[in-house]
């Protein structure tokens, strides 16, 4: 009866090595098989701009993190639909988003949306002015005016586009009867109240005589008494005051939703701005359900933003235009407010069922795209401020990416050259070792780029560098192990098996501090400084497969060759070079076998 065959002392160190043979070539051939060949660069090696914003609240209890993700959500489909394509949204820490835009795209465009908060209301107008209207200049001709009545503004100088109920008004004070139509009437050339202006020809004075030369007027004169509407007592010094001609005074005009509020047009018409009095919002732009540029085709106004509302917002909006229709102008108008610009504010001629509306506002193509992108997609929870944007151009992005791997291929030669030079045969090991480490490494950072989005960074690429010497310190720590037990006397395959385990426990307490380390900084660090974190990490933990499914297999192999096991001069194990101690002779003489088994 045969009897089995015992295991062998050392182990079967082929099954390991051909284990990380199968998972390298494995990660190799799916690398291949799903054309991610190459790792997907950052924004500092490829190109691109990146955008950091930072989140801001009155209210501290809104930064959670479900408004965080429904912000980040919100921007990644902002970004995507204005045709940037591979844009990484993410955040960092409990109040900062992270956007980066690669190259090829809109990336001025979309830096400008980027964090915009969108804030859309429908609100009743109040009052509307002019703004910024300069005095003409006194002609000493007679005054145009019908009546003497102080306060009417000379007809030479009348705003264009009097607003008007009949269907055939100007293109300005269009009536919306189906669907919120063309930019809102301008105030006429007179007062409330006043008497109306002539037609435009000569009439002659009422106290028959020639009028003198009209007094010079402040812009803010002139815009006061073009007032048409009533502004509300707690408005009027707000609304005197608003100079809507500066571009920093329309960009800061804010209100709450619930109350009435000053804005300025988003737009000049006729060479000026509008001011405007607004009531509390009637309708909200979360409300919207979709928003969809496109051409109208029926007046040829241009571009227009097409709206429809879910179902609160059809029953508000119907409310509202229909008590707004039975107002007299200018409180029969609707305006579209987005971020505290009126977009438009058409007049109202009778209630608009069906939960849909148009915003018209001599848009371009890209400018009615962009906004119906930004309505479409809803507004953010969060205001956020651009803390930085830091844009990089693919020649220096391409100058950083070759400085990365000339560095690291100086690291990986003079690492060889050590290797040989003080290892001589064992230094094979250690740069087989670094090949398997280098594709293992490769092979993975490639797939992640496709599966979760890592990018390689210039803070990556410093990590991997890092590595090559964590790699090769394993492979040092074995190595002068299994020289301290030849020096001792231990024949090499005995010393191979002594020393693994006390350099194991080494390489595991090494690879443990520098893996927590880098868990560490990934978890407390933001921005590129994760990159180099990540890949610490990742090659840490490579470290260790390939120390104890390579390294120590591999050496196990060549122990048992004649070139290392007798010793060469040229294996790096020579026992006359290592300065190796003959073995302890005892008084009494022991059998070959007995010793044998000693060691074993």
């Amino acid at each position: 009866m045969a009897t089995p065959k015992s295991r062998p002392r050392d182990g079967y160190p082929g099954r390991a090595l051909a284990l990380i043979l199968v998972v390298t070539v494995g990660l190799v051939a799916l690398m291949f098989g799903t054309g991610t060949t190459k790792p997907r660069l950052g924004i500092d090696l490829a190109g691109g701009t990146s955008i950091t914003l930072t989140a801001k609240s009155s209210d501290p209890k809104a930064l959670t993190k479900s408004n965080m993700d429904i912000a980040v959500g919100i921007i990644e489909r902002r970004v995507n639909g204005m045709g940037v394509s591979e844009a990484e949204v993410q955040t960092q820490g409990s109040d900062t988003i992270i956007v980066n835009i690669p190259k090829g795209g809109d990336r001025q465009n979309a830096a400008d949306q980027v964090g915009t908060t969108a804030k859309l209301f429908f609100r009743p107008v109040l009052a509307v002015a002019p703004s910024g209207i300069s005095a003409p200049e006194p002609t000493g001709t007679p005054s145009a005016a019908a009546t003497g009545t102080p306060g009417a503004t000379p007809a030479a100088t009348p705003a264009a586009g009097a607003p008007s109920a009949a269907p055939s008004a100007t293109k300005q004070g269009r009536p919306a009867s189906e669907a919120l139509a063309a930019e809102g009437a301008s105030p006429t050339a007179a007062a409330t109240g006043a008497a109306p202006a002539a037609t435009g020809s000569a009439a002659p004075a009422a106290t028959g005589a020639p009028s003198t030369p009209a007094v010079p007027q402040t812009p803010a004169d002139i815009s006061n008494a073009m007032t048409q509407g009533t502004v509300p007592p707690e408005l009027a010094a707000a609304f005197a005051a608003l100079d809507c001609s500066k571009p920093d005074v329309r960009a800061a005009q804010t209100g709450a939703e619930d109350k009435a509020v000053v804005a300025c047009s988003q737009k000049a018409e006729n060479g000026y701005y509008e001011k405007l009095a607004l009531g509390p919002a009637a309708v909200k732009g979360a409300d919207v359900s979709k928003a969809q540029a496109s051409i109208d085709t029926q007046t040829g106004a241009g571009w227009q933003v097409q709206l429809q509302f879910n179902g609160t917002g059809t029953d508000a909006f119907a409310k509202v235009t229909g008590q707004l229709a039975a107002q007299a102008p200018p409180t029969n108008q609707f305006a579209i407010v987005l971020d505290n610009q009126v977009v438009s504010h058409p007049q109202v001629n009778g209630p608009i069922p069906g939960g849909s509306a148009v915003i018209t506002g001599r848009f371009s193509q890209a400018e009615a795209q962009d906004l119906s992108n930004v309505l479409s997609y809803g507004a953010l929870p969060l205001e956020f401020a651009k803390s930085d944007i830091t844009t990089v151009s693919p020649a220096l992005g391409s100058d950083q990416l070759k400085a990365g791997l000339v560095a690291g291929l100086i690291g990986m030669v003079l690492v060889v050259a050590y290797s040989l030079i003080y290892y001589r045969g064992l230094g094979l090991v250690s740069i087989a070792g670094l090949l398997v480490s280098a594709a293992l490494t490769y092979s993975i950072m490639s797939l992640l780029g496709n599966a979760i989005g890592f990018a390689l960074n210039l803070p990556a690429v410093c990590g991997a560098i890092v590595a090559i010497g964590i790699t090769a310190d394993s492979f040092i720590v074995y190595f002068e192990r299994i020289r301290d037990e030849v020096r001792e006397g231990a024949p090499l395959r005995p010393a191979v098996q002594r020393a693994w385990p006390r350099a194991r426990r080494t390489i595991l307490v090494s690879d443990f501090v520098s893996f927590l380390c880098a868990a560490v900084l990934y978890v407390v660090s933001v921005g590129k400084v994760q990159g180099f974190a990540f890949t610490l990490g990742l090659t840490t933990l490579l470290d260790v497969v390939v120390i104890f499914l390579f390294t120590k297999p591999m050496i196990t192999l060549l122990a048992r060759r004649k070139f290392f096991l007798n010793g060469h001069p040229w294996s790096g194990l020579d026992p006359k070079r290592l300065g190796a101690r003959p073995p302890l002779r005892s008084s009494r003489r022991r059998s070959p076998s007995s010793a044998a088994v000693k060691e074993a």
